[in-house]
């Protein structure tokens, strides 16, 4: 028969039990609340098996409840689609847009191609560099990337199998029917040389917005801008964007490149708030918190219309 001191600190030891129990099932909703985004990690040779180089996975993210238009980033030169911008994809995915990091090849660098001789031989380096990376077109053989390399094409068929493995996240409404993406249902990003890309890839395709990080100083000679600036773009130019800090070596550049594109002023935001310490100027506009607030602003809604 138990003693009243026994039975004293078995209740006591049994509250115990059920107080940390009870902790313990609140810090797992707290995990379960703070990964609710699915996040998927992609290779591409898995969507293609042509595809060898740059084979790093993308970076695949959404909220099941809120599946709107595609956020569609791509890094700059040397970025990995798993490193991202997590404080920004975050804000897309609030705001209700599916996101895809795209990995692609992202090195040599456009900037790193067209400079100095090569622009003498070939005035129109950027274009053709360009073209070839994104579309898989053109004449380009400075570079190592064959068609299936292209951005397009690795978006079209990751969103081909995300169709497949991934019913939850309803990709097949960015297609149409000919597996042809669907443009207008997609906000294109990217920061540096992939800002660049997006750009490039708005001035060619109707996409539902534009947003450019940083991306912009492509020459036709030493110290003469790119005259694919100056293309007339099918998307209209109240969907543009464009980003840089006044600190960045090549801001100037950038900003006379925005508004080549006919980039609206009232869409061109120059910042210059403090640079985090330790960090650089060009990666600020995607990466320091502190332009949150400007970020749901130029993403506005996800869901789609």
């Amino acid at each position: 028969m138990m003693t009243k001191s026994l039975k004293s600190s078995f209740l006591v030891f049994l509250a115990l039990i059920m107080y940390a129990c009870g902790n313990a099932q609140q810090v797992q909703n707290s995990v379960v609340e703070k990964t609710k985004n699915k996040v998927l990690l992609v290779k591409p040779s898995d969507t293609d098996t042509t595809i060898h180089l740059a084979n790093d996975p993308h970076y695949v993210s959404y909220n099941p409840d809120k599946k709107g238009k595609l956020f569609l980033f791509i890094p700059g030169t040397g970025g990995k689609a798993e490193r991202g911008p997590k404080k920004l994809f975050e804000t897309a995915i609030n705001a209700g847009y599916r996101l895809i990091n795209i990995s692609y090849i992202n090195r040599p660098a456009v900037a790193r191609i067209c400079r100095n001789d090569s622009l003498v031989r070939d005035p129109q380096c950027a274009r053709h560099f360009r073209e070839k990376r994104i579309f898989g077109t053109g004449d380009m053989t400075w570079i190592p990337d064959q068609p299936q390399d292209a951005i397009v094409n690795r978006l079209t068929k990751l969103i081909i199998h995300l169709q497949e493995i991934d019913r939850e996240g309803s990709w097949g409404d960015l297609l149409d029917d000919h597996k042809e993406l669907r443009w207008d249902r997609i906000v294109v990003t990217g920061q540096s040389q992939g800002g660049g890309m997006a750009a490039y890839i708005a001035q060619r395709k109707l996409v539902h917005k534009i947003i450019t990080f940083s991306g912009g100083w492509d020459k036709s000679s030493p110290g003469v801008q790119a005259d694919w600036y100056s293309d007339q773009s099918i998307t209209p130019a109240d969907r543009w964007y464009g980003t840089y800090h006044t600190l960045e070596p090549r801001a100037a550049d950038i900003d006379k490149s925005y508004r080549t594109m006919q980039i609206p002023a009232a869409h061109i935001f120059g910042l210059d708030l403090k640079v985090r310490e330790g960090k650089k100027a060009h990666g600020e506009a995607i990466r320091n918190t502190i332009y949150t607030s400007l970020w749901r602003d130029l993403l506005g809604e996800g869901a789609l219309d």
